[in-house]
């Protein structure tokens, strides 16, 4: 054809890879959107709940009920995202991050304001360098996959261990180990958002956002835990 000039797939190739990266990026700031709108309702949840002696009771009472309704709604969000609306995952993912923001509160019981928000801002550094390490880096993390599960399957263990027959050496142990894990994952997770947004012929579909939002999500709350574990100092 009269257009097809010499450069013009090039051109084209150019222009379909600009296309794609402002795909990936609005789909990627989605995600975050969602991953701190969640953390800031957790914040809030919490910091209300332990200002609230009658709520706290409450939370303490029922935090086993408010536990497997937040592993409820995470299969609900994960298994049957393909089902969902972007409305009703939205809701979902919302009301996970209240429950959550619940469970978390009475962690201000156990340790420090200061060591609370020091493990936070930690937390939160090294989030953002794992998630700046899967979103540059040329390389594969689909290797990893495998020593992440195992590291999680044995931090799970060592938590209902821990919970049971409480010890430091195992609490120390713990939390080193969850650092490693959760800081991999937050990698693993952001190279395979990319990927999977890319395999949905980059799709906008809101559902997808707010599943990634919630992977993420779940990395950084237990990445925050870990360290707290590590360099949290308890109340006397």
């Amino acid at each position: 054809m009269a257009w097809e000039t010499p450069g013009w797939q090039t051109a084209r190739a150019e222009v379909n890879d600009v296309l794609v990266q402002e795909s990936r990026r609005a789909f990627m700031s989605r995600v975050y959107g969602w991953m701190f709108a969640g953390l800031g309702i957790s914040g809030l949840v919490a910091l209300f709940t332990v200002s609230s002696e009658a709520v706290l009771m409450q939370v303490i009472q029922w935090r086993w009920g408010l536990v497997l309704a937040q592993f409820g709604l995470v299969w609900a969000l994960s298994g049957m995202a393909p089902r969902l609306s972007g409305a009703v995952a939205s809701v979902l993912f919302l009301v996970y991050s209240v429950l959550t923001g619940l469970t978390l509160s009475v962690l201000f019981l156990i340790y420090t304001s200061a060591s609370i928000g020091n493990a936070f801002l930690l937390a939160a550094g090294a989030f953002g360098a794992m998630s700046i390490f899967g979103t540059v880096t040329r390389k594969d993390l689909s290797p990893w996959a495998t020593f992440l599960s195992m590291g999680l399957i044995g931090c799970v263990i060592a938590s209902i261990v821990q919970a049971i027959w409480p010890n430091p050496m195992l609490n120390f142990v713990l939390g080193c180990a969850g650092v490693l894990v959760f800081a991999g994952y937050t990698a693993y997770d952001t190279q395979k958002l990319r990927e999977m947004h890319a395999a949905s012929g980059y799709s906008s579909a809101a559902t997808l956002s707010v599943v990634g939002a919630l992977v993420l999500y779940l990395d950084f709350i237990n990445l925050f835990i870990s360290l707290l574990r590590l360099f949290g100092d308890r109340r006397r």
